[in-house]
């Protein structure tokens, strides 16, 4: 499996992008080089998928896979996209509260630590489906992990087309999420723009 190692604050400033949407409470006080040019419209095109990439940590090819599939669906295709990209397990367990970071909740599905309609479940592109409930292991509730993680997100507000109860670590999915519910500054009609040249 690919791993991107390129550090989180360096990566946000290549992208313009506030490292607040990834969970990281840091600012770099660092100017980006390339600030302020002129950038072509492949360049924006291409930023804008690099930015979606980051954010959910998906590489390329299970980017394009999720493309086809929003492709192939009803509706706009990049609203599709971004609520594909929204339903997955590790997106989900970041956005109940459950890990600090995305790449953290990756971490907490691929170590079984997670149960769906209570099946474990270790993959972390799963997707869910409105109705799916989603909890951490009774054995897991206890490690010092979780209760580190619950102190610095116990405040975090939960998505609306989510329902999670922080002290008891479930939560379910009620609805498929909207756009403008989903607040990731990405521009998802640039995406398809260049995947459909």
């Amino acid at each position: 499996m690919a791993i991107n190692r390129t550090p989180v604050l360096k990566r946000c400033r290549s992208l313009e992008l506030e490292p607040q949407y990834l969970g990281v409470n840091k600012k770099s006080r660092r100017k980006n080089p390339r600030a302020g040019k002129k950038v072509s419209e492949y360049g924006m095109q291409l930023r804008e998928k690099q930015k979606a990439k980051f954010i959910y940590g998906v590489q390329e090819k299970p980017f394009r896979n999720l493309y086809k599939k929003a492709e192939r669906m009803q509706g706009l295709v990049g609203t599709n996209l971004m609520q594909l990209l929204e339903l997955r397990l590790d997106n989900i367990i970041f956005r109940l509260g459950l890990a600090r970071t995305r790449r953290e909740a990756r971490q907490v599905v691929t170590h079984r630590h997670v149960l769906v309609n209570g099946k474990i479940v270790s993959i972390p592109s799963y997707k869910c489906e409105p109705g799916d409930v989603i909890e951490i292991k009774e054995k897991s509730k206890s490690l010092q992990r979780f209760k580190d993680i619950l102190e610095v997100t116990g405040g975090q507000s939960i998505p609306s087309w989510l329902d999670g109860d922080i002290e008891k670590m479930t939560g379910k999915v009620i609805e498929v999420p909207s756009r403008e519910v989903i607040d990731v500054p990405v521009n998802e009609t640039l995406i398809v723009e260049l995947y459909s040249k």
